[in-house]
C-alpha cells in the first residue's frame, strides 16, 4: 500500500509531502491545477521515463520518494533475492537532474530503472483513460482470465519448455546425424587406444617409481652392501662395535660421575638407531633384484604412456582423467545420435504439455462465462444498458507456450448488436468503464494492492457517475484506490479527499495538495457541482450527497 509520496522541485511543485490513507481516496481541483503531476511523479518513482523537463525551473534536480507498507510475502521474497532490504516501510527514490541524468534507489541501495520498474509493477496499477488499452493485448487479457480462474501456469510453462528442448535436440540430431556419427567413431577409437593402456589414477607415478628402482638396482645393492660393512659386518672395525665399546667403557662410571649419564643415554639411542638402519638395509637387500626382463617391460609401458600423452597433447599423469571424460562424452553422443529415443522423448514431452494445456483450457472454458456475466451485469449501470461482455476462446492452429487458445475480450455496446473485439467497438470512455467493471469483478484476484484511476470517469455523469463512485468504493474495501476525478458523485464516495490548488510564488506557478477537512470537502464538492464553492444551493447539495454516498471507514486494510 502507498503510504507516503514526497516531491521536491518537480515540475511546478516546490515541496510536497502527502500521506495516503486506506480505502478509496480522490484527488480533485481546478483544471490545470496539477492533478496529473501526482500521477506523473508516481510513475517516475516506479521506473517511468524521466527527462530534464521534469525539474522545476531554476532548480538543480527533482526528487521523488514513495513509501509502501503491507508488502505481500512474494514481494518480500523478490526483494531479498535481488539483494534489497525488505523492511517496511519500503522506500523507493528517484532523482532527475537538470541535464536529464537519472538515479534510482530501492530501500536505500542503488538500483537500475529496470529493477525499479519490475518492482513498481507489483506495487501499483495505474490506469488512465487510455491506459486500459492493455485490455486489447492478448497476454494481458489471458493473464486476467487466468487470475480470475485461479490458474497456475507454472506447470504449463515448464512442460512447454521441456517439449521445445526435446524437439530441439531431435532436430539437431537429425541435422547433424553424419557429423555426430563421425565424432562418435573418433571418440570411440580414442577410448579404445587408452583402454589398451588401462590408465588409473596415480598409475603413472607408481610406474615411474618402479622403473627408477629397477634401473638403479645394481647401484642400490652396492651401496647397501658397503653401508652394512661399515655399520655392522666388518670383522673388527664397524660402527656398531665402536658404540658398543664406548658403552662398555662408560656405563660403570656413571655412579661416580653423574654427568656421564647423558652421554650413555645418547650412545644407547645411537645403538638402537644403528640396529634399525641395519634391519632396513637387510630388507632392501633381500627385495632388490636385478631383473632386466621386467625392466624392459617397464621401459615399453612408459614409452606407450609417453606416446599417447604426446598424441593427445596431455601430460602423462592426466591420461586417466582424460579417459573418464571421453567415456562421459561418448555416452552423451550416444544419446544425441539415438534418434529413436529422441523421437520417443519428444512425443512424451508433447503429450505432457498437451495434458497440461487441456487442463488450463478446461479451467478457462469454465470460468470465462462467469467473468463475462459479472462484467455484463455491472455494465448495465455504467451507461451501457443492453450491452454485453463476452470472452472468446479461439483455438490456435498450433499450440503456444500459453496453451491451445487465444483469449479475446469482446463487447456489444447496445442491445441487438453482435459482440466484437473490444478495441474495435469500445470508445476510450467505454473501455475505461468496462475495465473498471473488470477490476471490481476480479478484485480478489489482483495481487497489486494499490490501484490508481486517472480520469477514467471522463464523459459520464448523473447516475452513471454515482455508480462509478460506488464501484471504486467497493474496490476500496479490499484495495487502496486513488482516483483523479472531476465528478462530485465520484468524489463523494471516497474515504479520503485530497484537493489540488495552484498559486503563484515569486512570479512562478506552484502546485499544492492538501487533505480536505469536512468543511473544505463540502466547499470543494459545491465547486465541482456548480462552479462556486460558497453557493448555498451547491453547499446544500454537497452536504446531501456526502450524507448519502460517503462510506464508512474501510476495514479490509486495517
Amino acid at each position: 500500500m502507498l503510504q507516503r509520496l514526497v516531491l521536491r522541485d518537480f515540475v511546478i511543485v516546490e515541496s510536497l509531502e502527502i500521506d495516503f490513507g486506506r480505502g478509496f481516496s480522490v484527488l480533485t481541483g481546478e483544471t490545470g491545477a496539477g492533478k496529473s503531476i501526482l500521477i506523473d511523479a508516481l510513475q517516475l518513482v516506479l521506473g517511468g521515463r524521466g527527462d530534464a523537463g521534469l525539474v522545476r525551473e531554476g532548480c538543480a534536480r527533482a526528487e521523488i520518494s514513495a513509501e509502501f507498507d503491507h508488502l505481500p510475502p512474494s514481494l518480500v521474497q523478490h526483494l531479498e533475492e535481488a539483494g534489497f532490504d525488505p523492511a517496511e516501510p519500503l522506500l523507493l527514490r528517484r532523482s532527475v537532474d537538470a541535464q536529464g541524468k537519472s538515479r534510482a534507489w530501492i530501500a536505500g541501495s542503488p538500483a537500475t530503472l529496470t529493477q525499479l520498474k519490475e518492482l513498481g509493477e507489483d506495487l501499483v496499477d495505474i490506469h488512465g483513460q487510455h491506459a486500459w488499452q492493455s485490455l486489447t493485448r492478448p497476454a494481458a487479457v489471458r493473464a486476467l482470465l487466468d487470475a480470475f480462474a485461479g490458474i497456475d501456469n507454472t506447470g504449463l510453462t515448464q512442460a512447454w519448455s521441456a517439449w521445445k528442448d526435446a524437439q530441439t535436440q531431435l532436430d539437431n540430431a537429425r541435422a547433424r546425424a553424419t557429423s555426430l556419427e563421425q565424432e562418435r567413431e573418433r571418440l570411440a577409437w580414442q577410448i579404445s587406444e587408452l583402454d589398451k593402456l588401462a590408465p588409473v589414477e596415480h598409475a603413472w607415478e607408481t610406474l615411474n617409481a618402479d622403473h627408477q628402482r629397477l634401473a638403479h638396482a645394481q647401484s642400490i645393492l652396492d651401496g647397501v652392501h658397503q653401508a652394512l660393512n661399515v655399520l655392522s659386518e666388518a670383522e673388527s672395525d664397524n660402527a656398531s662395535r665402536w658404540v658398543e665399546q664406548a658403552l662398555h667403557a662408560l656405563s660403570p662410571l656413571v655412579t661416580h660421575e653423574p654427568q656421564l649419564a647423558e652421554a650413555v643415554t645418547v650412545l644407547q639411542e645411537a645403538q638402537a638407531q644403528l640396529a634399525d638402519v641395519v634391519r632396513t638395509l637387510h630388507s632392501v637387500q633381500r627385495h632388490t633384484d636385478l631383473d632386466p626382463e621386467h625392466l624392459g617391460e617397464l621401459d615399453a609401458r612408459m614409452a606407450t604412456w609417453m606416446s599417447l600423452a604426446r598424441r593427445y597433447r596431455r601430460q602423462p599423469q592426466d591420461l586417466p582423467a582424460t579417459l573418464i571424460a571421453w567415456r562421459t562424452e561418448l555416452t552423451t553422443l550416444d544419446a544425441a545420435t539415438d534418434v529413436d529415443a529422441l523421437v520417443a522423448a519428444t512425443q512424451h514431452a508433447e503429450a505432457a504439455f498437451r495434458q497440461a494445456a487441456e487442463h488450463v483450457s478446461k479451467a478457462r472454458q469454465e470460468h470465462a462465462p462467469r467473468l463475462a456475466q459479472s462484467v455484463t451485469q455491472i455494465m448495465q449501470s455504467l451507461g451501457m444498458a443492453g450491452g454485453r461482455f463476452e470472452i472468446a476462446l479461439e483455438p490456435l492452429p498450433e499450440p503456444q507456450s500459453h496453451g491451445l487458445e487465444n483469449v479475446e475480450f469482446q463487447v456489444a455496446g447496445h442491445a441487438g448488436t453482435t459482440p466484437r473485439a473490444i478495441n474495435k467497438v469500445a470508445s476510450g470512455g467505454e473501455l475505461s468503464r468496462i475495465a473498471l467493471a473488470l477490476a471490481v469483478t476480479t478484485r480478489q484476484d489482483r495481487w497489486v494492492d494499490t490501484l490508481i484511476f486517472d480520469e477514467v470517469d471522463a464523459g459520464i455523469g448523473g447516475t452513471v457517475a454515482e455508480t462509478v463512485g460506488r464501484l471504486m468504493q467497493r474496490l476500496g474495501q479490499t484495495h487502496q484506490v486513488l482516483a483523479i476525478t472531476h465528478l462530485a458523485q465520484v468524489a463523494a464516495c471516497a474515504h479520503q479527499h485530497l484537493i489540488v490548488s495552484k498559486n503563484s510564488a515569486g512570479g512562478r506557478p506552484r502546485s499544492q495538495i492538501s487533505t480536505a477537512d469536512p468543511q473544505a470537502r463540502v466547499e470543494e464538492l459545491s465547486r465541482m457541482l456548480g462552479g462556486h464553492p460558497h453557493s448555498e444551493v451547491g453547499l446544500a447539495h454537497a452536504r446531501a450527497m456526502l450524507a448519502t454516498l460517503t462510506p464508512y471507514a474501510p476495514q479490509a486494510l486495517e
